[in-house]
């Protein structure tokens, strides 16, 4: 398998370097590009399979390259990751907007970055194959419909599923077109592995409503044969096919009248494993299908397959991007938000706090002697006590409140609409709250009895104008507690 080229573009050498050894240390061919005037003679040479690009770059405007490399064929499906030191809300939403894949801001995370790098390389090779694969299969059915009538109707049913859409959304597009260029009264999805007796009926142009019902595949033996031949399946005649012969004799003791005379099942299958039949039939008022009625269908499902493993794809790396947001924003040991989060969080709170003429808290509290937990009874009881003591808090704290993890053995509590002694009062009950709580008795066997120092910074208030200057306050008063003999809580 070929190794993966990506062009990493950023004036500040020591980010270059960093980026291109952590890269080629994950085995990817990387080539640096010390600006933007750099990046686009790279472009022009070394065809990349993903662009990494800084946002501020002494030669170019990042966003404005990122327009121009769009504004290109050439280049329009390249993947691009801006990288900034910027705030995320005023880089991200300008760059996304652009057509950047994604975004991430300085300081990066190796792990972070990696996840990201995979996920767009990723995304990228399977856009493109999909897209190849659209491109001959409307080639070979330009060249199998020679009726005009025909590529019209073709056309048609692959211009509409084509777009963004879920893929229980393409299932349903499918069968309306579908049965509409084929002249049918019924049309249906089915999904199923190879050797269930039951199937699932997803979608059906004779009852809308349908989407999950399940069927027994005894009673479709057309069904049954394409899941296990993995062949297209053509009934002209349910009356004399041989493959109806034993639910004919059932029809007949039940007094069953079936109105469908002839039937096409196209098996196909998708990505991670999902099988499936195309399901059309005829009643007994309308033409039988023909072997020419079935290339067309056939032209059809190859080509909607197709689309909709597009639309797993976008949705299984729309999931991976959430997940990956989550991680960055997420404690690995306590769950709890990191800093990162919580400064953005307390951020919006200090502008609201300004807009609505109203207060806010933060609250540092630090685990007095927990260097002993770790000595005396190793780092799994300490990480036991670090969990223990972030659902404590989770479980004291209001609704509105927020509690993160600052590092250590140190947590911070984010408290809206709270006054100076609503936070000193707040402070009080979390510091009586640990000292009467009995931590990590799972895996000792007996509690084990902590304290904690609490440190409180209110804003608005003087000196205070910004998120570093409420924590250097919160900080300062958490000092003082220590100084004062801990256990205790100071403003």
């Amino acid at each position: 398998m070929a190794t993966s080229r990506i062009l990493v573009a950023d004036d500040d050498e020591a980010v270059l370097e960093s980026v291109t050894w952590l890269l080629q240390e994950n085995g990817y061919d990387v080539v640096p590009a010390n600006g933007g005037a750099a990046c686009l003679e790279q472009l022009e040479k070394k065809s990349p399979d993903l662009l990494l690009l800084d946002i501020l770059m002494p030669d170019a405007d990042g966003c404005q390259l990122l327009e121009r490399i769009k504004g290109e064929e050439r280049w329009r499906d390249l993947p691009v990751l801006m990288l900034s030191a910027q705030p995320p809300e005023e880089a991200s939403v300008r760059s996304l907007g652009l057509g950047a894949a994604d975004f991430i801001r300085k300081p990066y995370r190796p792990k972070e970055l990696l996840a990201r790098v995979q996920a767009q390389l990723r995304m990228g090779a399977l856009l493109r194959s999909t897209r190849m694969a659209l491109l001959r299969t409307e080639e070979a059915l330009v060249r199998a419909q020679q009726d005009a009538d025909s590529r019209r109707k073709l056309v048609d049913i692959l211009h509409e599923v084509t777009g963004d859409l879920s893929v229980s959304e393409l299932f349903q597009i499918l069968v309306r077109r579908a049965a509409r260029a084929l002249g049918v009264s019924h049309c249906s999805v089915v999904l199923a592995r190879p050797g269930d007796p039951q199937a699932v009926v997803v979608a059906a142009y004779e009852n809308p409503g349908i989407q999950h019902l399940t069927v027994q595949l005894d009673r479709y033996p057309e069904l049954k044969a394409a899941l296990e031949s993995g062949q297209p399946v053509l009934v002209e005649d349910l009356d004399t096919h041989p493959l109806y012969d034993g639910v004919r004799h059932v029809w007949g003791i039940e007094g069953i009248e079936v109105p469908i005379k002839s039937v096409i099942a196209l098996p196909f299958s998708i990505d991670r494993g999902q099988y499936g039949v195309f399901l059309v039939r005829r009643r007994r008022d309308q033409e039988r299908f023909s072997p020419a009625d079935l290339e067309f269908a056939q032209a059809v499902v190859t080509a909607a397959v197709a689309v909709i493993q597009r639309a797993q794809m976008v949705e299984s790396t729309m999931a991976d991007n959430a997940r990956l947001e989550q991680l960055a924003q997420t404690d690995p040991l306590t769950q709890l938000l990191n800093r990162r989060a919580l400064t953005e969080r307390i951020n919006a709170e200090m502008e609201r706090a300004l807009r609505y003429d109203s207060t806010m808290a933060l609250l540092m509290i630090d685990l007095d002697h927990f260097k002993q937990v770790n000595d005396t009874y190793g780092h799994l009881v300490g990480d036991d006590v670090l969990r223990d003591v972030a659902q404590l808090l989770h479980d004291t704290i209001r609704t509105s409140d927020i509690v993160a993890r600052y590092g250590g053995e140190e947590f911070l509590v984010l408290l809206p609409e709270t006054d100076d002694e609503g936070a000193e009062s707040f402070a009080e009950r979390i510091r009586a709250a640990v000292e009467g709580h009995g931590f990590a008795s799972e895996s000792l066997g007996t509690p084990l009895r902590l304290t904690a120092s609490v440190g409180v910074a209110v804003f608005p208030a003087a000196r205070i104008e910004s998120v570093e200057d409420l924590f250097s306050r919160a900080d300062a008063a958490l000092y003082r507690a220590k100084a004062d003999g801990r256990n205790c809580v100071r403003m």
